[in-house]
């Protein structure tokens, strides 16, 4: 039966309050994007029960409207008449929903603008690391050999992935200096180069500067009676944000400052100049220190709590994925990372299993069709990493999936932490995110997720007999 997106369109605009509900509107390939002037006024069951979507949530001051590609675009089409309003970009949106946010919220959202860009790049490197895992691997196919050991003509092809899989490590605070000046409206460009003077050969490299304090061998320049020491920033996350954030500043300032005629040659050389000076001299040493102790109290709390610690951090990691709260996570994500191995990406695997879990076992038990569809086909995602159709389509929608689900992560999450699985890069949590962990920890790895898998789709199951399953 071929889909009425006018009336489709009626519908959902008189569930979400009318047009004058209506601040701005956008869509993406399957999300019909909104901003509203009062979100509580909208009837999410007169919303749900239109046939073409398949759930809403909020996010960032944005009310989102889940259709799926294709239809959303035609939908969008009878939508903008009936409100009488332009669209407008996305970027213009997030201006909108902005306004909207508290501060801890914004704090939230800047994190996330500034990282997400650079996740592909982080990916890559982390899948490529996870191939170096496999090819170096002792005991992994071989008794006590690696495959390298094994086959000693690949050798070379190990070492070559591995140096393409740890650049993007090695020059993190350039990736980051790049987006993250751009979001703070500098020029991203000048970020970059901030970022490379940040991790320069002629510095000391970070990870040597323990030993080098223990032998009192720390390199200094000595500049009008003050010692600035000549250490890099490899592997660290705040000093380059907050650098960036300073660079963009001076940057508009010198440009309010200084004269036409002189600002294009001036100003990239006196942000750089100042900015660095100021990132040695001040920002680098405070914010190294403070990156290092939100990691090791981060630590702290993991190993003082041992497994319930684990399985604390994986019932909340749900909510905190609603709020958007995670992407605060990964800035430390990758600091430990850098400094090791990261115990969050397992546990933030555990809990998309998990989720997937309950969206399918979801599917087994409901028997309306259009929620049996969406949960099977968002629980498949959610086993992959991708979790959001089956969170917000399914799973927060019946309430009980959901929290299925939190207690899935929470039994995977402490099978995990009992057993100290930790990934060498970022990637994709799910079934195939074993190529993310450390070699020595794949199986446990396994193990767990499976465990999150299992133990979700069980409590949902019963969570399920005390609720009513539409039988229409």
């Amino acid at each position: 039966m071929a889909i009425n997106y006018k009336k489709s369109a009626e519908s959902i605009l008189l569930a979400v309050g009318g047009k004058e509900n209506i601040i701005s509107t956008a869509h993406c390939a399957t999300r019909l994007r909104l901003v509203l002037v009062d979100e509580n006024v909208v009837n999410h069951e007169q919303l749900n029960a239109i046939d073409v979507v398949k759930g809403d949530f909020n996010n960032a001051g944005q009310f989102q409207i889940i259709i799926g590609s294709g239809t959303v675009n035609e939908v969008f089409k009878e939508f903008v008449k009936l409100v009488d309003i332009d669209e407008v970009s996305k970027a213009e949106l997030k201006l909108e929903a902005d306004k909207k946010l508290n501060p801890i919220q914004r704090a939230v959202k800047t994190l996330s603008d500034v990282f997400v860009p650079i996740i592909p790049a982080l990916v890559a490197s982390g899948l490529l690391m996870g191939i170096n895992n496999i090819l170096t691997a002792q005991s992994l196919f071989f008794e006590n050999q690696s495959l390298v050991e094994a086959w000693p003509g690949i050798s070379d092809l190990a070492s070559m992935i591995n140096t393409f899989a740890s650049a993007a490590y090695a020059f993190l605070p350039v990736l980051i200096g790049f987006s993250a000046t751009k979001i703070f409206g500098g020029n991203p460009y000048l970020g970059a180069a901030l970022g490379m003077i940040m991790v320069s050969g002629d510095l000391l490299n970070a990870y040597g500067y323990g030993n080098a304090i223990l032998n009192n061998e720390v390199p200094t320049w000595n500049i009008l009676g003050l010692s600035i020491e000549k250490v890099g920033y490899q592997g660290t996350i705040l000093p380059i944000l907050v650098s960036s954030y300073i660079l963009a500043k001076v940057e508009s300032w010198l440009h309010k400052k200084i004269p036409e005629a002189l600002d294009t040659l001036v100003t990239p050389m006196l942000s750089i100049l100042m900015t660095a000076f100021i990132t040695f001299l001040v920002v680098g040493g405070i914010m190294r220190t403070a990156g290092d102790i939100v990691t090791h109290g981060i630590l702290w709390s993991r190993d003082t709590l041992g497994i319930f610690g684990g399985a604390l951090f994986g019932f909340f990691y749900a909510p905190l994925t609603v709020t958007g709260m995670h992407h605060s996570l990964l800035p430390v994500d990758i600091q430990l990372i850098a400094k090791g191995g990261s115990f969050l990406f397992a546990i933030a695997a555990c809990n998309n299993v998990s989720q997937g879990g309950a969206a399918l076992m979801t599917s087994f038990l409901i028997k309306d069709a259009n929620i049996k569809t969406v949960a099977t086909s968002s629980g498949i995602s959610a086993l992959l990493g991708i979790t959001e159709p089956a969170m917000f389509g399914v799973n927060l929608k019946l309430k009980y999936p959901f929290y299925g689900a939190m207690i899935g992560s929470a039994f995977g999450a402490a099978y995990v932490t009992l057993t100290n699985v930790l990934s060498v890069a970022p990637g994709a949590a799910g079934l195939l995110g074993f190529v993310s962990i450390k070699s020595t920890d794949i199986v446990n790895y396994i193990i767990g997720i499976f465990i999150a898998l299992v133990v979700g789709a069980c409590a949902t199951f019963i969570l399920s007999k005390n609720k009513k399953i539409n039988s229409n």
